[in-house]
C-alpha cells in the first residue's frame, strides 16, 4: 500500500473519530507490532505544532502507548516514526529484550528513527526532524557517560549519526 492509500485510510478513521483504530491501522501497516504492546491510550494533546507520545508500563511488563487525540493532524512520516520510537520502547521493556537504562533506550529508539534497522517500512523523515531526532539521540549518547562502557557500545552509532546529521545541514 503507497502512502496515498494510507492516507487516505487515515483521513476515514480520522473523520469518525476513530483515532485509535488508525493508530492500530498504522502499527500493522508498518510492521511495528509487538506482543508486549497493550494497546493505546489517549493523552492530553500539546500545542497544536507539538507532538508527544510516550510508552508507559513498568519494566518487564506490557506497555501502553499513550497518544494525542490530534496525532493525525500531523505529517505522515513523523507521525510513522514517532509511533516506531514508542513500539522499540515496548520491545525494550519485554522480559526478553530488557533494556533498564533509559539514555540505552532512548538512544536506540532515536537511532531507529533515523535508520530503520529494527522497522525498515518506516518512511524517512524530513531532514529537519533528521537533524533533530540526531541531536536528541546524541544528547541520550552523552548523558551514559563520558568513556563509560555503554558509550563505548554505541561509538560507531553514534559516528553514523554525526554523520547523517552534518549531511543534512552542510
Amino acid at each position: 500500500m503507497n502512502l496515498e492509500n494510507i492516507t487516505d485510510h487515515l483521513e476515514a478513521y480520522k473523520q469518525h473519530g476513530q483515532i485509535i483504530d488508525a493508530a492500530n491501522f498504522v502499527i500493522s501497516t508498518f510492521g511495528l507490532e509487538h506482543e508486549n504492546f497493550a494497546g493505546f491510550g489517549f493523552r492530553p494533546e500539546l500545542e497544536p505544532n507539538k507532538l508527544l507520545l510516550t510508552a508507559e508500563g513498568k519494566i518487564g511488563e506490557r506497555q501502553k502507548v499513550m497518544i494525542p487525540k490530534n496525532l493525525f493532524d500531523f505529517d505522515l512520516n513523523l507521525v510513522v516514526n514517532m509511533l516506531a520510537h514508542e513500539m522499540l520502547h515496548v520491545r525494550q521493556k519485554a522480559p526478553e529484550n530488557l533494556i533498564e537504562d533509559k539514555n540505552e533506550r532512548e538512544f536506540q529508539a532515536y537511532y531507529e528513527m533515523l535508520f530503520h534497522k529494527v522497522f525498515p517500512n518506516v518512511p524517512e523523515v524530513s531532514d529537519f526532524h533528521k537533524k533533530f531526532f540526531g541531536e536528541k539521540a546524541l544528547e541520550y549518547y552523552r548523558r551514559m557517560g563520558e568513556n563509560s562502557e555503554l558509550q563505548e557500545s554505541y561509538k560507531e552509532q553514534k559516528l553514523e549519526i554525526e554523520a547523517l546529521i552534518s549531511s543534512v545541514t552542510s
